[in-house]
């Protein structure tokens, strides 16, 4: 296929399967917008069960002897632990937000690392941090469920909400409203800065990922026993269902859907990652990552090697999607013939990737410190940015991919400058 071509016109075959590609005309942001001032929000109390303690993981993957090479423009040094999670506003691209174990969030100027304000008032680490769509509001979620709305030009709190110990928070693509996923397993909707509030209720147990489509009108939301489920919501019920052999034997990890909603994937602990049509609900194929060498036998008091999907996202121009797993390994596969197309080893997990926006470039940031850049036609590697002392958790790129914003266990985040001579 050639890159003109959109994942509209994929030509998909599955096992006596052809996958029905829905066509949906993106929306206007007014229609959408109007679309949510729709839902029939209720009142909830805002009481929850205790859910169970989350359990850091003792820190992986810092290596002794990282190279002291800093290859960013700026770094942001006010967090006084790790930093966990980073965004950009997506209007300006101009700002970011971090959040942090030092149970702080911050708004800072990305050209200079100048603080904009402190996200005040966290008792817990901070895990979640992002802007809404229009750049208007950033929303901040610490482990314990408390989550605080600021307006960023006033630079002032509008809203806060204590839910059960938070897994995942995510904006509207189109209007003010903010989904969150939490231990007992329930999906999260408020309208800010009403707070006009909406709940969806999964299988008892944590709503792991989630990720609203691009229409706008729908959710999928992954669950720790291995389920998926499709919400409606408007509705608020539920569209479809994954689970026993059609969903994934161990907990999802990520998810992720293309350009126009068409096509879902989700990865998870069993190293599986699993191509959905979000129109029917049925899985289209699964990509399997059979290991290259046989694992040692392993001795007594030593643990398995683990591996599981982290990270996983669809390219723009071509009809191709990139899965990141623990054991380093970037899968690249091509969605036209479903095969695996290029495997790009890391020395170190993959943390997270984020493909550009306009090309068939895929980033990579993982436990070695390093964020990589990789041509996805060739499997190649374009280039490598260091500066990072201890792992990179998270990363953000710009919408001309002109710079990367990282956050690391080192407890600082970095500009890093990628702007590549081939453009």
């Amino acid at each position: 296929m050639e890159p003109g071509e959109g994942p509209g016109s994929l030509d998909l075959h599955g096992d006596e399967e052809i996958i029905e590609v829905v066509e949906l005309g993106p929306p206007g942001p007014d229609d959408l917008a109007e679309e949510m001032e729709d839902v029939d929000f209720e009142d909830e109390g805002a009481e929850e069960p205790d859910a169970e303690a989350w359990e850091s993981e003792d820190d992986e993957g810092v290596e002794d002897g990282m190279e002291a090479q800093d290859d960013s423009e700026v770094t942001f040094s006010l967090h006084s632990a790790s930093v966990f999670c980073v965004s950009l506003d997506p209007k300006t691209n101009s700002l970011a937000v971090t959040g942090g174990e030092d149970d702080k969030a911050f708004v800072w100027r990305v050209s200079d690392g100048e603080l904009l304000f402190e996200c005040s008032g966290h008792k817990d680490s901070v895990t979640c941090a992002g802007f809404s769509h229009d750049s208007v509001f950033v929303a901040t979620g610490d482990m314990s469920g408390l989550i605080k709305v600021w307006r960023v030009e006033a630079k002032e709190e509008v809203w806060s909400f204590e839910v059960g110990d938070l897994e995942w928070m995510e904006w509207h693509p189109q209007a003010h409203v903010l989904l969150a996923g939490t231990a007992d397993g329930n999906t999260w909707m408020w309208k800010i800065p009403s707070g006009d509030c909406k709940t969806f209720q999964g299988p008892a147990c944590p709503a792991t990922c989630g990720r609203i489509l691009p229409d706008g009108k729908r959710a999928v939301v992954g669950y720790e026993d291995g389920t998926m489920r499709i919400w409606d919501l408007k509705q608020g019920t539920s569209l479809h269902v994954l689970k026993g052999q059609d969903g994934h034997q161990d907990p999802l990890t990520c998810v992720a859907s293309n350009q126009d909603g068409s096509l879902i994937m989700t990865g998870s602990v069993d190293c599986h990652a699993k191509l959905v049509n979000s129109a029917t609900g049925k899985v289209v194929c699964v990509f399997k990552m059979e290991s290259v060498t046989p694992k040692a036998p392993i001795s007594e008091g030593e643990e398995a090697e683990s591996n599981s999907v982290e990270s996983l996202g669809f390219c723009n121009v071509m009809p191709l999607a990139a899965v990141g797993y623990l054991d380093g390994t970037l899968a690249i596969y091509d969605l036209s013939t479903q095969s695996l197309r290029h495997k790009c080893q890391h020395e170190s997990g993959i943390v997270q990737l984020l493909w550009e926006e306009s090309s068939a470039v895929v980033y990579t940031c993982s436990l070695d410190g390093a964020v990589r850049l990789w041509d996805a036609r060739s499997g190649k590697m374009i280039s490598e940015y260091r500066g990072h002392s201890a792992e990179i958790l998270d990363f953000a790129v710009n919408k001309d991919a002109s710079i990367v914003v990282t956050t690391s266990g080192d407890h600082q985040a970095k500009v890093f400058c990628v702007q590549r001579p081939d453009r």
